[in-house]
């Protein structure tokens, strides 16, 4: 079993090594130079109308590329063949910003018209989502081109539910060639963001089907949920990720989970579960620069996930439409 692991995890790293090797941070210096500013821009107006939005712009290309690859997939809309993944369960009235991508593309036709993909404005606006919040920043690799079709079902297949326990997020970022360290780092996009009570209920009031509230957490803060979420309430009522500083970027989300503040299951698991994803938990809790440090570079591996470069895809001209 060792020996299987072992070589898994070479093949994963050849893998990303020859996505490595076509994706560039240079892939666009000659053919549209002006793709950094035009997403920060858009980003910025985003931010300054509503703060959440950097969190939902994050989101998007976590979810995209959980799902076949980072391949713009979670933008397209219905079509007569396929059912795409705007309405699949984890996104389901809770995925947004795609109007924020929209206006990108929209600007970006104007001035490189056929050039950058919906793709790479994804991956682009996250980094710059993360920066205007105060995070850290990276190179983010560019040449991924965009898929013709979307799936409904594999989005609610892949994308790791808030009710997981440790081992199902350990098999979910694995299936898709990242690593523990890497969940437990990703995870702390939840420095920012909310969740709507109609994903919270469960958590508090049947977790696992056990009838009962989680048993995992602080009960007074639980409590509060509860009172935030009634049973019947509006399930569109929003509790922040980070109870400590909700706008911000940074690693007060681990701090939150040693005291039993994580707001979902599977945050707040992460500590309570004990074991090495605990120790993780107390290490970038006390130490912001190791938690930068460690999510710039997850983030470089989640956007290397399986994309499509030339000959394959396409370059759409609208990112909620295939060309043809």
């Amino acid at each position: 079993m060792e020996f299987v692991c072992l070589v898994v995890a070479l093949l994963l790293s050849l893998v990303f090594s020859l996505v490595d090797s076509q994706l560039t941070t240079s892939f666009y210096d000659q053919s549209c130079p002006q793709v950094f500013s035009i997403v920060r821009q858009g980003v910025d107006r985003a931010f300054s109308r509503e703060q959440r939005l950097a969190a939902s712009l994050l989101r998007l290309h976590f979810h995209d590329c959980f799902v076949n690859g980072c391949d713009a997939s979670i933008l397209l809309d219905d079509t007569s063949t396929f059912t795409g993944e705007k309405t699949a369960g984890p996104n389901l009235n809770s995925a947004r910003g795609f109007d924020v991508i929209d206006d990108i593309k929209s600007e970006l036709e104007n001035q490189c018209p056929g050039i950058v993909s919906c793709a790479d404005i994804l991956a682009l606006a996250a980094r710059d989502s993360v920066t205007v919040s105060a995070g850290p920043s990276w190179d983010v690799l560019l040449g991924r081109r965009d898929s013709f079709r979307a799936s409904q079902a594999d989005a609610n297949r892949f994308i790791p539910s808030p009710a997981s326990d440790v081992p199902a997020l350990v098999s979910a970022f694995q299936a898709v060639g990242l690593s523990a360290s890497n969940m437990i780092v990703l995870s702390g996009a939840h420095t920012i963001g909310a969740a709507r009570c109609g994903t919270l209920t469960p958590r508090l009031y049947n977790q696992s089907g056990t009838g009962q509230p989680d048993s995992v957490g602080d009960p007074d803060f639980l409590a509060s949920l509860q009172r935030l979420c009634p049973p019947g309430g509006n399930p569109g009522t929003l509790s922040r990720l980070d109870v400590r500083s909700p706008q911000a970027f940074d690693n007060s989300y681990y701090q939150n989970l040693l005291q039993g503040r994580g707001v979902l299951h599977s945050d707040q698991i992460l500590f309570s579960g004990g074991g090495s994803s605990a120790q993780a938990v107390q290490d970038l809790s006390s130490d912001e620069n190791l938690f930068f440090g460690n999510f710039a570079a997850s983030m470089v591996r989640l956007g290397s996930i399986a994309p499509l470069t030339f000959p394959d895809g396409e370059i759409r001209t609208n990112c909620r439409f295939t060309n043809s």
